[in-house]
């Protein structure tokens, strides 16, 4: 997921971007070339240690805070939509802050498929149950609570384009799944925070 977030800024020329939910940060890595880099994150925990803090221009804790005269060319995501309570609100606000021709690029597991869910049930599952003694499936419902089908239709809703790419075979068969989104419908996106206030 990362390379494939990052793949449209390898040797290219810098691009501003905002991260949503950039953790530790560890997507900088992949992102040699994008400057200015700003990110959402709301626990500073998570990024404070970081070797890359460096690299960071602005640190918000929600997208509500960054000016709406903010323009960035692209906006990504990594592993995080699954877990927006709030995502049509997310992804509408943040359309309306890429810049002309700018993309919303977002890789997520594929939640709410077999696979994906044989993959955590076989890996994670029994592990996170012999170390804490807890179901990983009673986690799982609380930690993500949009599907990848969600998260898609959100997306599609607030984008005229979006490109899709899977690691397996086919979406109901696959591990992660990639956006890249652009020419955001601003009409719909206002209207969209306009009613939802």
């Amino acid at each position: 997921m990362h390379r494939k977030v990052a793949e449209d800024v390898t040797g290219s020329s810098p691009k501003a971007t905002l991260e949503i939910g950039a953790g530790n940060l560890n997507q900088l890595p992949y992102e040699p070339h994008s400057q200015p880099y700003d990110i959402i994150e709301p626990f500073r925990e998570l990024y404070e240690s970081s070797p890359h803090r460096g690299r960071l221009r602005n640190i918000y804790e929600d997208i509500s805070e960054i000016p709406s005269e903010h323009r960035y060319d692209r906006i990504t995501s990594v592993a995080v939509l699954e877990h927006i309570c709030n995502l049509p609100e997310l992804v509408a606000r943040a359309a309306l802050l890429l810049a002309d021709g700018g993309s919303f690029r977002a890789g997520i597991p594929s939640e709410g498929t077999i696979l994906w869910r044989l993959g955590w049930q076989m890996t994670t599952g029994p592990a996170f149950r012999a170390r804490h003694n807890l179901d990983y499936k009673v986690l799982m419902r609380y930690e993500h609570v949009n599907t990848a089908r969600e998260i898609e239709e959100v997306l599609r809703y607030f984008f005229a384009e979006t490109r899709t790419s899977v690691f397996g075979l086919v979406r109901s068969l696959s591990f992660y799944q990639f956006f890249a989104c652009s020419k955001p419908a601003l009409e719909r996106c206002r209207n969209y925070l306009a009613t939802s206030s």
